[in-house]
């Protein structure tokens, strides 16, 4: 593991779009900064098998992405109109390698999913462009202020806010469209 372990109160919302290339064109005109290329990412949920985590609304996360990970544990959400909670993430070395050490322990993949990502900056709120098997999202995060006024940038209103998790968007799409029994959101 790297040294450095960062602890935040995450604020963001989701945003549907219809397609990568109409949230990228709403996104340039913002006018936000490039940060982070557009690359998969590869993330799974981890609980005991008495899903102690779930029941406290808690998540604990293994990334992978580019040859570089990251384990993330994010608390319980707190109610109102945005999704905030705390979160604490070092990024690691080998992720693969630490499921294995999380399996041996008892932990289990309990959902694993995808998602193609680009990152953007304005203002000191990350933007960005997510692409998964569900769907296009543009997400923000930072202060409610910040979200608030891109948000209004990009013509939407706190009633076009998503704060469900990607797991729990999946499930709804696969329930509502009548889709295969499948425990992972994942590309083909």
């Amino acid at each position: 593991m790297t040294a450095g372990v960062i602890t935040t109160v995450e604020r963001e919302i989701k945003l549907r779009f219809d397609s990568p290339s109409t949230a990228r064109d709403a996104v340039d005109a913002l006018g936000a900064t490039p940060t982070r290329a557009r690359r998969l990412q590869d993330d799974r949920l981890l609980d005991w098998a008495d899903g102690n985590l779930r029941r406290r609304r808690c998540t604990l996360r293994v990334r992978i992405e580019n040859g570089v990970s990251a384990l993330t544990f994010k608390g319980p959400p707190q109610p109102g109109l945005m999704k905030v909670r705390e979160e604490i993430e070092t990024e690691i070395t080998d992720g693969r390698g630490l499921l294995q050490v999380f399996e041996q322990i008892g932990l289990i993949v309990w959902f694993r999913y995808q998602k193609y990502r680009e990152e953007f900056v304005r203002d000191h709120v990350v933007i960005a462009i997510d692409e998964t098997p569900v769907g296009t999202f543009v997400e923000l995060e930072g202060s409610e202020a910040g979200i608030t006024q891109f948000a209004g940038a990009l013509g939407r209103s706190s009633d076009d806010y998503i704060v469900d998790s990607y797991r729990g968007l999946f499930l709804k799409l696969r329930d509502e469209c009548d889709l295969p029994t499948t425990n992972n959101m994942v590309f083909d």
